[in-house]
């Protein structure tokens, strides 16, 4: 078996599909990917390839300035616009990534003595990062456990009552497949008045019955203040946004320093975004099918699978560094999440779902962990998954 701790991946393989295939690192096999968050396969749709070298064409590649000096074109509008519309909010602003536009909107919201954060305990990093950042700007951070409404209520309690409040979360956690307590977070939102930001990076284009997200799909997409995304994982180019209230832009636009001293983003990453949204609305097939491998992979594990991301708990790194390398040599490559990412002794594989995986993918996916041990040694694939689990993915994806 390969060790992967000694021996790791190496750098530059050249990829044969870069959807759900790539070239097996240690021989000539080709490997099927459950590692990505290219939930809609668009990363490769003609549509988005031929938008970037359009673009290209007209615009060159480099923006060559920040957003503020001279890098924003009509297609930084045009994406901008969309993304607001998508949302149902007045105003987005574009970020060079996801995790700059959780830097940003974080820390200009959370600073100063009378702001307070209240953040979930398994955010994103990049949420977790301007949280830190507020709080050196003397503003006062509070987490929260993971879902545990009674626990943030306690916290919103107990913080004087002049505080400007922020709660941040993500929609859909990336590392157990769990979406946020809505329903508790809403509620909570109109009895303490907080303003209430959702990093929907992996529920965009994946949840809601437009691909609005996790918020449209369980129908609250009007008591979110801040709705922060990704262009990198379903829309299948990069960059990042914040969709709000104009005010909240103009904030920004002033304090939001990782917008503020960034490169605007390129032009043909851009236009890419814009056809994605495009393909998106002519083909929700994409969604309808991704989602009914998510319900074929949750019957075939025997557990409720409640998203496009569905961990398999084995508990140890070892366990789990093994059991990536078994499912490898079978040509499969399920990544083990190890600590710093998750928590000491919740090691885990990660299986990542696209609607560019076919039914035969993941009945091939699901013979292989039966051959390797591997759902008899992770007990419960979804022991880590969060308390709204119960929910059925057809009310998430709103068929």
């Amino acid at each position: 078996m390969v060790d992967l701790i000694s021996r790791p991946f190496e750098a530059g393989r050249p990829l044969e599909d870069p959807q759900t295939h790539a070239a097996h690192p240690f021989s000539s096999r080709a490997l099927k990917l459950f590692s990505t968050n290219d939930y809609l396969g668009l990363s490769t749709h003609v549509a988005l390839r031929r938008a970037a070298a359009d673009a290209a064409m007209l615009y060159g590649l480099g923006p060559r300035s920040s957003a503020l000096v001279g890098g924003y074109t009509l297609l930084h509008q045009e994406l901008e616009r969309r993304l607001a519309a998508l949302k149902g909010t007045e105003e987005c602003l574009l970020f060079p990534t996801g995790f700059a536009a959780n830097l940003a909107i974080v820390s200009a919201l959370g600073s100063g003595e009378d702001a307070a954060i209240f953040s979930d305990e398994l955010n994103h990093a990049s949420i977790v990062d301007g949280a830190r950042l507020a709080s050196r700007n003397k503003g006062r951070l509070h987490i929260y456990r993971h879902n545990d409404m009674r626990h943030l209520e306690e916290l919103l309690s107990a913080c004087p009552s002049h505080h400007r409040k922020l709660v941040v979360a993500d929609s859909l956690f990336s590392m157990d497949g769990d979406f946020a307590d809505f329903q508790g977070l809403t509620s909570l939102r109109r009895k303490h008045g907080f303003l209430l930001a959702v990093d929907e990076a992996h529920a965009t284009l994946v949840c809601g019955s437009r691909g609005g997200g996790a918020a449209e799909a369980f129908g609250v997409a009007g008591e979110v203040d801040v709705h922060i995304g990704t262009l990198s994982k379903a829309v299948g180019a990069h960059g990042g946004f914040v969709a709000c209230r104009a005010e909240l832009k103009t904030l920004l636009l002033n304090k939001g320093r990782p917008y503020v001293f960034s490169t605007a983003l390129p032009a043909p990453v851009v236009a890419a975004a814009i056809a994605a949204l495009q393909v998106n609305e002519q083909e929700p097939d994409r969604r309808e099918h991704l989602w009914r491998l998510v319900r074929q992979l949750g019957e075939g594990l025997g557990v409720d699978a409640c998203s496009p991301i569905v961990p398999l708990i084995v508990g140890s790194e070892a366990a789990a560094v093994a059991a990536s390398a078994a499912l490898l040599e079978k040509g499969f490559y399920v990544p083990a999440i190890r600590p710093p990412t998750v928590a000491p002794g919740t090691s885990r594989l990660r299986i990542s779902l696209s609607a560019a995986h076919t039914t035969e993918d993941v009945d091939a996916l699901l013979v292989a962990l039966k051959e390797c041990g591997i759902l008899s040694a992770a007990g419960s694939p979804l022991a880590a998954a969060g308390s709204i689990v119960e929910q059925d993915v057809v009310y998430l994806a709103k068929l």
